[in-house]
């Protein structure tokens, strides 16, 4: 039942009478909806509907925590404050706020505060304390493990920031955007994608003969470029492929290749877009 601290996020935080309008007029989720006790995933888009900066945002009192990349939760608070206008709220990062993952049933110290991960069930929960409340009995590495082998990608390891829509990155699966609520920045060409059912490509789960590939690595099948990966652990993998180009090869009979491996290629549990029968590794 393990907990891992997560130096690799960092909390950056929305206070003030204004930060529910705000951040609803900004971000991919809805805030308005969002009760306590969960860390729901969302986005900040460019106007051309791509991903900027991926976060999970959770109530604090009367308002919100953004656990977010720590390499970029500087210029994630940077960027917020360009939207703010006269808002009255204040944008920071809180250095004092250390985040962890707990999975499994884990235990961990009443102080700590606890929250479902909205993503999926079986991501279990974020722990937001000071860091030496987290009794840590797993690394980072076991954590982003246990992300990888239920397919559920990350900002700046699974794609690319300012590269992918948030269908490419699974956001409409994960709850990350809500397709009910207003305008946010970049809406209409996400909105146009989920009603016109254009997103072609997706990430996906792989499966390796032996050590998952380097992030980067080209995914073909005969002489088709499906895509490359995303990060990986041990046996599992993630990768954005084409899903157009995987059908074709496999309606082909041709097998998907990291480099010299033959991989098995599936999607995630919890998605519901269609998708290829799945390879068999051989």
């Amino acid at each position: 039942m393990p907990i891992a601290l997560l130096p690799d996020r960092a909390i950056v935080t929305v206070a003030g009478e204004a930060a529910a309008g705000f951040l609803q007029g900004v971000i991919t989720c809805n805030v308005e909806t969002l009760p306590p006790g969960e860390a729901r995933l969302g986005a900040l888009l460019t106007p051309q509907g791509k991903i900027f900066f991926d976060f999970l945002i959770s109530r604090d009192g009367d308002g919100f925590r953004l656990d977010a990349p720590a390499v970029r939760a500087a210029d994630f608070a940077k960027r917020l404050g360009l939207y703010r206008l006269r808002a009255k709220v204040a944008i920071a990062v809180d250095p004092g706020i250390a985040v962890a993952a707990a999975w499994d049933g884990a235990e961990t110290a009443a102080a700590t505060e606890r929250l479902r991960d909205g993503r999926l069930a079986e991501l279990g929960e974020r722990l937001y304390a000071s860091e030496g409340a987290f009794s840590a009995d797993a690394t980072e590495a076991n954590y982003h493990a246990h992300r990888i082998a239920l397919g559920i990608p990350e900002g700046g390891r699974d794609f690319a920031y300012g590269d992918a829509f948030p269908h490419e990155a699974l956001m409409d699966q994960l709850g990350g955007v809500d397709f009910r609520k207003g305008c946010y920045v970049g809406q209409e060409v996400v909105s146009r994608m989920q009603h016109r059912g254009t997103a072609r490509t997706r990430s996906v789960k792989l499966v390796y003969p032996d050590s998952a590939a380097a992030p980067g690595t080209e995914v073909i099948a005969g002489s088709r470029s499906l895509g490359a990966t995303g990060s990986g652990a041990g046996h599992h993998g993630l990768a954005l492929l084409r899903l157009d180009r995987l059908a074709d090869a496999l309606a082909a009979g041709e097998t998907v290749r990291v480099g010299d491996a033959v991989v098995a290629v599936a999607k995630p549990s919890f998605a519901s877009f269609g998708f290829p029968e799945p390879t068999v590794a051989g």
